[in-house]
């Protein structure tokens, strides 16, 4: 990086020009502009016209962006407000005829290299997978690394032989498992991968579904799909379908316990169905917190029952209805419409107060009329 910098300096003070500021997004894939918060504060400086810059200088055009259509896109706004592009490495500047053709040239070159690489790394971490051997990552909880290699942790083990033994041997469920761990003292050991202590379903879950256990090692069991209807958006999917291939390390649990395992889950694999009511929001889902805990309480719905045919919104804290890791002692689902009526009385109760109107404008910086407001809550 320093020495990318040294030589856009170098450069304009060749040329003669005036360095008025220095955008760097350290760490950031130029895949795309998403998350690149220094390149968007740039294009945001040249739309409001901060200090009438001229030029944009990079080292190589790469570091402008990896995906040709962001890369023309992001240079035709720059270019609308009369500021070019410069790569000095290339020798392009888009000010000059043929360079913005140049620029789509490089740019499409650069997005198909970033592909390929892409390509050839899955391809590489397959291959490893095929031989036995642990991709990377951090290792699961139960093992250790030791040259690249999983070893059995023998402080962990006794976590993970407990929790295939209580899914498989009793009636409880995920769900079940967690809650009898925490309740019966067995904490775990803290690592990166793992904060607290307690045992959530969700790490249940996980360990139950990975074949590593046996001795196995899996292959694409999440793979990154592109949104469809984006152009530049992913999202981790999980797979019903991929290879499983004999691992190099020792297994914790026998495959036919796992397979056992495996019986439970499809069995007891299923999905509440989700009421959607476009014309109700929870517009205290998160921010109403949990007397007990502390944490936020979220949104659900009841669906309607036979007896009055209603359905019921309310506010839970997630921690006493799943096992989350977290402890939490209070049993109380609370109706939205209690909460909803008590914060119309507390709005109302700001809005008389000359002090609340005078907070929202020093807030925004603008005159605010509460009229509307009183006149719609008050009764």
């Amino acid at each position: 990086m320093d020495a990318q910098k040294g030589k856009l300096r170098k450069y304009a003070e060749f040329q003669d020009m005036e360095i008025v500021g220095e955008y760097s997004d350290e760490g950031h894939s130029g895949k795309n502009i998403k998350g690149r918060q220094e390149f968007m504060r740039m294009l945001n400086d040249i739309e409001d016209g901060k200090d009438g810059v001229d030029f944009v200088l990079v080292f190589k055009l790469s570091r402008f962006g990896r995906n040709a259509a962001d890369v023309l896109s992001s240079l035709q706004l720059m270019q609308d407000y009369g500021v070019n592009l410069i790569c000095v490495e290339d020798g392009i500047d888009s000010s000059k005829e043929a360079g913005k053709l140049l620029i789509s040239i490089i740019a499409a070159v650069a997005e198909m290299e970033r592909e390929n690489i892409r390509v050839q790394t899955m391809a590489g971490r397959e291959q490893k997978a095929r031989e036995g051997k642990w991709n990377g990552g951090f290792a699961p909880y139960g093992y250790r690394l030791e040259n690249g290699e999983l070893v059995i942790a023998e402080d962990e083990v006794e976590i993970i032989q407990m929790i295939f033994d209580r899914y498989i041997h009793t009636n409880d469920g995920i769900n079940g498992v967690a809650n009898y761990m925490n309740n019966h003292g067995y904490t775990k050991k803290l690592r990166q991968n793992g904060t607290i202590p307690g045992f959530s379903s969700s790490f249940i879950k996980k360990i139950i579904d990975n074949p590593v256990y046996m001795g196995k090692i899996a292959y694409g069991r999440r793979r990154t799909e592109k949104k469809a209807g984006t152009r530049n958006e992913t999202h981790v999917v999980a797979q019903s379908d991929f290879p499983v291939y004999e691992g190099v390390h020792e297994a914790i649990i026998a495959e036919e316990d796992w397979e056992l395992a495996q019986e439970k889950r499809s069995k007891n694999n299923y999905r509440r169905e989700k009421i959607h009511d476009p014309e109700h929001a929870h517009i205290l889902s998160g921010i109403l917190k949990c007397p007990c805990c502390g944490k936020g309480m979220y949104g659900n719905v009841a669906k309607a029952g036979r007896k009055d045919n209603k359905t019921r919104y309310y506010y839970y804290c997630k921690n006493t209805v799943n096992a989350t890791g977290h402890k939490c002692t209070f049993r109380c689902n609370i109706e939205q419409s209690q909460i909803d009526d008590m914060l119309v009385k507390l709005i109302t109760a700001m809005t008389k107060e000359g002090k609340f109107k005078d907070a929202i404008q020093d807030k925004i910086g603008a005159t605010v009329d509460t009229t509307d407001l009183e006149n719609s809550y008050l009764c």
